[in-house]
C-alpha cells in the first residue's frame, strides 16, 4: 500500500485562509446590522444569503487551522457591533454592499485559487468563489428586476470588423488626447465611478458616527478622494458627450450612534482602499488614452498614501492583527 503524501499548507495558502477570515468576520458584524433593521422582505433573502456565506466560511477555516495547529485570528466579533444602534443606512443600500462584496470576492477568490495547489484548499476556494457568484447573479437580477442596476454607458453596435493599417496613424491616434474612448477604457471607467460612490456613501455615514477626531479627519480624507475620482472620471465622460453615471440606490440616515466599533470602520476603510489600487493599477494597464492613463498614475499615490495613513492609525491604537510571517533567521541565529 502506498503511503500519501501530506502536504503542509504553503504560505500562500495561509495567507489566503487567513485573509478570508479576516475579511469574513468584518461581513457578519456588518450584515448583522443591515438584518437588525431591514424593513424591506424583498431584500432581506439577499443579506441572509451574504450572511450564510460569511459564516461558512469562517467555519471551514477555524477546521482547517485547527488541523494544522494554526492559531484562530481575532478577526471581527460581536465586541465590534452594537445591535441596539439605529440604522445607518436605508433599506437599499445593503443591496449595493451585497453586490460590491460579491463583485470583489470574485476577483480575489478566482486570484487565490489560481494560487494555491492542495487539494481540499483549492476546494475550498472553489466553493467561495462559487457561493459569491451565485450571490452576483442572484443581487444582479433583482436589482435589474427593480430598476436599480446602473448600466454602464452604451454605445452603437460595431457594423464591420475594422484593423489597423498605418502603424504612424494609429499610434498617433491612440495616444491621442482626444480620440473617442474606447469600450475597455469606458468600462473601467464605470466601474470606478461605481466603487467611489459605493465608498463615498459608506464614508458619509461613517463620518456621521465616529467621535474621534482623528479617525474622522482620516475619513473626511478619504472621501475627498472618492469625490477626486468620481469628478475626474463623470467629467470625462460628459465631455465625450456620454452621461456621467449617479448611482441613485444608496442613501445614509440621520443617525449619530455608532452600529460599529472604531477598529471595524478603520479596517474597512483601509481594506476598500487596498482593492481600489487593483482596480486603478487594471485601469490603468487597459487605458492608452494619454490623460486617462495621466490622471491614473496620479491617482494612485494618493490611494497609497491614504492607505499608509489608515493603517499608521491602526498600529498606534493596537487594532492591526498581524498577518502570520516567516521566522527572522537573522534574529534567531543573533547576528
Amino acid at each position: 500500500m502506498t503511503e500519501k503524501h501530506i502536504v503542509a499548507l504553503s504560505s500562500t495558502e495561509i495567507a489566503g485562509l487567513w485573509a478570508t477570515y479576516i475579511n469574513a468576520s468584518l461581513s457578519i458584524c456588518i450584515t448583522k446590522h443591515f438584518l437588525q433593521h431591514l424593513n424591506n422582505e424583498d431584500v432581506k433573502p439577499l443579506i441572509e444569503l451574504t450572511l450564510d456565506i460569511s459564516r461558512k466560511q469562517i467555519e471551514e477555516i477555524k477546521g482547517i487551522f485547527e488541523n494544522e495547529n494554526i492559531p484562530i485570528p481575532k478577526g471581527f466579533t460581536d465586541e465590534d457591533i452594537d445591535l441596539s444602534a439605529p440604522p445607518l443606512f436605508f433599506d437599499l443600500f445593503p443591496v449595493s454592499y451585497a453586490y460590491g462584496v460579491s463583485r470583489i470576492g470574485l476577483m480575489t477568490f478566482g486570484i487565490l485559487l489560481s494560487n494555491v495547489a492542495r487539494e481540499d484548499i483549492r476546494t475550498f476556494f472553489s466553493k467561495c468563489l462559487t457561493s459569491v457568484l451565485d450571490l452576483y447573479n442572484t443581487t444582479v437580477n433583482f436589482m435589474l428586476s427593480k430598476g436599480i442596476y446602473d448600466r454602464p454607458p452604451m454605445i452603437p453596435y460595431p457594423d464591420k470588423v475594422e484593423f489597423v493599417t498605418e502603424k504612424e496613424t494609429f499610434l498617433s491616434k491612440w495616444l491621442e488626447k482626444k480620440r473617442p474612448l474606447n469600450v475597455l477604457e469606458l468600462s473601467e471607467m464605470f466601474f470606478n465611478i461605481e466603487r467611489n460612490y459605493f465608498g463615498l456613501i459608506l464614508l458619509t455615514g461613517f463620518i456621521q458616527i465616529v467621535k474621534d477626531d482623528k479617525i474622522k479627519q482620516f475619513l473626511i480624507k478619504g472621501k475627498e478622494l472618492a469625490q477626486k475620482q468620481i469628478s475626474f472620471l463623470n467629467n470625462t465622460l460628459i465631455n465625450e458627450d456620454l452621461l456621467g453615471t449617479i448611482m441613485v440606490n444608496s442613501e445614509v440616515t440621520t443617525s449619530t450612534q455608532s452600529p460599529f466599533s472604531d477598529k471595524l470602520i478603520m479596517h474597512l476603510v483601509v481594506l476598500l482602499n487596498t482593492q481600489g489600487i487593483t482596480y486603478i493599477g487594471h485601469a490603468l494597464s487597459i487605458s492608452s488614452r494619454i490623460d486617462l492613463a495621466s490622471e491614473y498614475l496620479q491617482l494612485i499615490p494618493e490611494i497609497l498614501q491614504y492607505g499608509k495613513e489608515g493603517t499608521e492609525i491602526m498600529i498606534e491604537r493596537g487594532w492591526l492583527e498581524e498577518t502570520p510571517h516567516a521566522p527572522n533567521r537573522k534574529e534567531l541565529a543573533k547576528y
